[in-house]
């Protein structure tokens, strides 16, 4: 293996979201270095040495500092140039590692989202309409919510993906490499049903375009993101974002958790977190401890 055939390699086997995403995190990079392509700026990046790719690094840390972009875009783009020296390194093409350390993430993260009351009246603004747009939208809603689905993994769904006989679609999770097959409540599944009446049953996209301009083609995540935006707009349910809708549907369950008295390690079956740290944000953003306890203190003093 050599330095140049580095890239394919390092890319190779990865899932299409995964793909995407290292493709523009490594053409981020060769952007801010200059070069022709990304297999140059990873030649400029490995064949330098040790301390001075580790400078390059740090001047792609700064430059992405300087254009204000978030800590977790900037932590993802150097974790993919470690994951790249890493390969070059099980392959014994550099003896050394990246040590630049990614960039200090804020540690509160709401994770309310619009509410509940914000998808019923999004689906209730769906509700008189019978087009193939609104059946469309329904079924995108209800499966985005009621799943508490990613933006890409609802757009990236097949038709093959759903079995309306046995209840259940097979979703492609967030750094997964297999579909695990997830159950349709019943009011999913008429969604589903209603807009598979007029898309057709023909192997596919689930959810395709229905503009003239890209009837037919896979709605891609970005789409996803402006369907549910607009619906959210149109139904006055204010700015309304897909990950808003899944974390919506993780603080229900966890509230529909704690009213049966299921454990949070059964939550994350539905949510799909690797920890259950994750979701105790969730539970404690929805006990407000903070909000009761700043009550408690401001009533024992007078005045």
């Amino acid at each position: 293996m050599t330095l140049d055939g580095l890239v394919d390699a390092f890319l190779a086997g990865r899932n299409e979201r995964t793909l995407r995403a290292y493709r523009q995190d490594l053409e981020d990079f060769r952007a801010v270095l200059g070069a022709v392509d990304v297999r140059t700026a990873a030649q400029l990046l490995l064949s330098r040495g040790h301390g001075a790719a580790n400078g390059l690094a740090l001047s792609f840390k700064a430059s992405m500092v300087d254009r204000k972009l978030s800590a977790a875009t900037i932590n993802r783009r150097l974790s993919a140039l470690r994951s790249l020296v890493s390969a070059a390194r099980t392959l014994g093409l550099v003896p050394w590692a990246l040590e630049v350390r990614g960039a200090r993430a804020e540690s509160y993260r709401d994770t309310r989202g619009p509410g509940r009351s914000a998808v019923e009246r999004m689906l209730g603004d769906l509700a008189p309409r019978h087009d193939r747009k609104a059946r469309r939208d329904r079924a995108l809603v209800r499966l985005v919510y009621d799943l508490g689905l990613r933006r890409g993994e609802a757009a990236s769904l097949d038709v093959a993906d759903v079995d309306l006989a046995t209840g259940r679609v097979l979703v492609l999770g967030k750094g997964r490499r297999a579909k695990v097959p997830l159950e349709l409540a019943p009011a999913t599944k008429a969604a589903l049903a209603a807009w598979l009446q007029v898309r057709g049953t023909e192997p596919g996209p689930l959810f395709t375009n229905v503009d003239r301009a890209g009837k037919g083609l896979r709605l891609t995540g970005t789409s996803v993101y402006r369907v549910i935006r607009e619906l959210g707009r149109r139904a006055g349910a204010g700015h309304v974002r897909p990950h808003g809708l899944r974390h919506t549907a993780i603080t229900e369950a966890v509230k529909a958790a704690q009213a049966h008295g299921i454990g949070l390690e059964e939550v994350l079956q539905f949510s799909r977190h690797s920890d259950v740290r994750t979701l105790l944000v969730y539970r404690d953003q929805e006990r407000n401890v903070q909000g009761r306890l700043a009550q408690l203190v401001a009533a024992s003093v007078e005045g």
